[in-house]
């Protein structure tokens, strides 16, 4: 097993599975004493054909995000990794997770899968992308209902 550096936690803030995710990270960090940096994504709101509403999408958007760099800095409290980086950002989850892995030095990215039939299924579309596009090592955490 390779020593990782650079852990990346990409964590979507639903309850299922996000403890696993986040347990399973730190757990890897400390046996590699690697930096940890939890990242989530908010994806685009749909606004197609709603001109009018643009404005008040991207506040919306933007609500997400500082609700979203919140919760991660409880997170960091809890698991005791205040050190962490954390990073929330909007756009597409497949395409900001792999870009932060590949200009931010990431050895290991970890993130959920649904566990479900046929790969797409099995790790659902983001963490399929990501397993089949990043540079470095992927750790595909099976999120339990």
């Amino acid at each position: 097993m390779e020593n990782y550096k650079h852990i990346l936690l990409a964590i979507d803030l639903h309850p299922e599975g996000l403890v696993g995710i986040i347990e399973q990270g730190v757990k890897l960090a400390k046996e590699h004493n690697a930096k940890i940096t939890l990242l989530h994504v908010v994806e685009h709101l749909n606004a197609y054909g709603v001109a009018q509403a643009y404005p008040s999408v991207l506040e919306v958007e933007e609500q997400l995000v500082k609700e979203a760099k919140e919760k991660l800095a409880k997170f960091k409290k809890q698991y005791q990794i205040e050190d962490a980086d954390s990073v929330v950002e909007a756009g597409s989850p497949k395409m900001i997770i792999l870009d932060y892995a590949k200009e931010h030095n990431v050895d290991l990215i970890a993130l959920g899968s649904h566990g479900r039939h046929g790969i797409q299924l099995l790790l659902g579309s983001t963490a399929n992308a990501v397993l089949h596009h990043a540079a470095c090592d992927v750790l595909a955490i099976r999120i339990k209902k």
